[in-house]
């Protein structure tokens, strides 16, 4: 299992790009599905989607049969949260609204046992093979999880020196949205304001050796945000690129006037 996201890293050291839908789904059949289709990982979301973390250990389990690194967005940035999902196996967190230096840093702080952070430490979960795992090495390789931290917002914007400066961040994710939102242009993400702003977090990043992801829904959008330095892309939601799927296959079967 850690070889999988050592690999990942690896692949993101080197500078390629990784990529992975949004996941709502409750059924692992789903997340399993992923990974056979050949993504790299897969967003499995506790901040929008309705799933329990009961039914998370199985999205998890699944994601790993089919080598798709399982990142979980939790719904927020409290120990609970963090710590649960951990737990119960994920080898990464996406942590929502960050909008300072104290945030990223608190983040970093609870997901990631000592030297590194304050962590509550449990080996008698699945993500030790429910104390299986040698404690010490459980300890240590549970250190190697990403922590991608979302920019929500335009206070986010105004502090993102200071968000840069904190240690321990693996991924930077721009949510586009929430970004055109906070500029009076709800939605409008190809908009030249929502461009720059993204242009210039990309740059201020890499600068620093963080990597930056964002979130897609067009195809065409990869190779423009690719030249421009980003790596993590999330493509689409589940429910969305399984209502295309539909959509494509009943306008190729039926006839136009008939749809």
């Amino acid at each position: 299992m850690r070889g999988l996201l050592r690999r990942f890293k690896q692949s993101l050291r080197d500078g390629e790009c990784v990529i992975g839908p949004f996941m709502k789904t409750c059924d692992p059949a789903f997340v399993e599905v992923a990974g056979y289709a050949g993504f790299d990982f897969a967003i499995l979301d506790m901040e929008h989607g309705p799933i329990s973390v009961k039914e998370m250990e199985n999205n998890i389990r699944a994601a790993i049969i089919s080598e798709l690194v399982p990142i979980v967005r939790v719904p927020d940035s409290s120990e609970t949260s963090i710590g649960k999902a951990l737990d119960i196996g994920a080898m990464g967190v996406q942590v929502p609204q960050i909008q300072n230096a104290r945030q990223a840093g608190e983040v970093i702080q609870r997901a990631k046992f000592s030297p590194k952070g304050e962590r509550g430490l449990c080996r008698f979960v699945r993500a030790a093979n429910y104390s299986a795992l040698d404690r010490y090495e459980y300890f240590e390789t549970a250190n190697e999880t990403l922590v991608i931290l979302q920019l929500e917002g335009q206070e986010a914007m105004d502090n993102l020196d200071e968000i840069l400066e904190v240690e321990g961040i693996d991924v930077l994710f721009i949510g586009p949205y929430d970004l055109s939102q906070s500029l009076g242009i709800p939605g409008d993400v190809t908009n030249p304001k929502v461009i720059e702003q993204m242009e210039y977090i990309v740059n201020k990043a890499k600068a620093k050796g963080i990597v930056v992801g964002t979130f897609i829904d067009e195809p065409d959008s990869v190779d423009f945000w690719k030249q421009g330095g980003v790596q993590y892309f999330s493509y689409s939601v589940d429910v969305g690129i399984f209502l295309d799927a539909c959509k494509n296959i009943v306008g190729y079967l039926r006839p136009k006037e008939e749809v």
